[in-house]
């Protein structure tokens, strides 16, 4: 692998890594830093671009008395300027009186593109593949992207893109 290829992997990585500590920390300016302008997010209960899905993320995490992401595999298909990254972790959501506390397993599956020397989301799946939820009707049972074993998971449909 060469300097340039490693450097890549890295700075994708730590677009992951910045998304994260944005959401943990309630730092929407941070978050909006990891996608493009244009980027599209795909959530459990949203659609949309990156101003709509801060302002519909931002107050639920705020009834919140925390949340703390745990990332796990991370693999990167890189293509020039764009690339598949897969990155698997869980997402552990808290209130004050145990209302609404759900844990959830997921990949984030983004497709990014380098613009003007910076890497970012271009468009992004996080995928629901479990959830343990203390409280019935919580967060946790919204609908959103899920993954499948076959070729129709998301992590196939934004691999095509670089092909």
């Amino acid at each position: 692998m060469s300097g340039a290829e490693y450097d890549d992997r890295q700075a994708i990585h730590e677009v992951v890594l910045r998304y994260c500590r944005g959401i943990d920390r309630l730092d929407m300016d941070l978050v909006r830093s990891t996608y493009h302008p244009d980027g599209i997010d795909h959530h459990t209960g949203f659609d949309g671009g990156i101003d709509d899905f801060l302002t519909w993320v931002e107050p639920g995490l705020r009834r919140l008395g925390g949340t703390m992401h745990l990332l796990a595999n991370h693999l990167v298909d890189l293509d020039g300027d764009q690339a598949v990254a897969e990155t698997y972790g869980q997402a552990v959501h808290w209130s004050e009186h145990r209302q609404g506390n759900f844990t959830t397993g997921f990949r984030y599956v983004d497709h990014l593109t380098r613009r003007d020397g910076r890497w970012a989301v271009s468009e992004r799946w996080a995928v629901r593949e479990w959830t343990h939820s203390e409280t019935p009707g919580s967060l946790g049972t919204a609908v959103g992207p899920v993954g499948r074993r076959d070729r129709d998971d998301p992590l196939y449909l934004a691999l095509a893109r670089l092909r």
